[in-house]
């Protein structure tokens, strides 16, 4: 979730930077830019930190299997090519 307090502290800061003259109307200015940046921020489409590290690991788990079936794979591939080598040795050459 978002933090508020931060948003305040923002809201805050950018009202500081109003020029003097303006700022009579200083904590409607604040509401104003803090009601903005939450509206903004509503519209991403963010996720928690949470979420983001369980789809981290469910990644880091996905790589480690595609490895692993990758070596399989490879290894089955060269047994295949070897028992196809040794077949052509082992097989008398076609009669026509």
């Amino acid at each position: 979730m978002i933090d508020l307090s931060q948003i305040d502290d923002l809201a805050r800061r950018l009202s500081g930077l109003v020029p003097p003259a303006l700022r009579e109307g200083r904590e409607e200015m604040q509401d104003n830019f803090k009601a903005a940046l939450q509206s903004g921020l509503a519209r991403l489409d963010l996720v928690t930190r949470e979420e983001f590290d369980v789809q981290r690991a469910v990644l880091a788990r996905t790589r480690t299997q595609l490895d692993e079936l990758r070596t399989l794979v490879e290894q089955l591939e060269t047994r295949l090519a070897q028992r196809d080598a040794g077949n052509t040795r082992d097989t008398p050459p076609p009669q026509a």
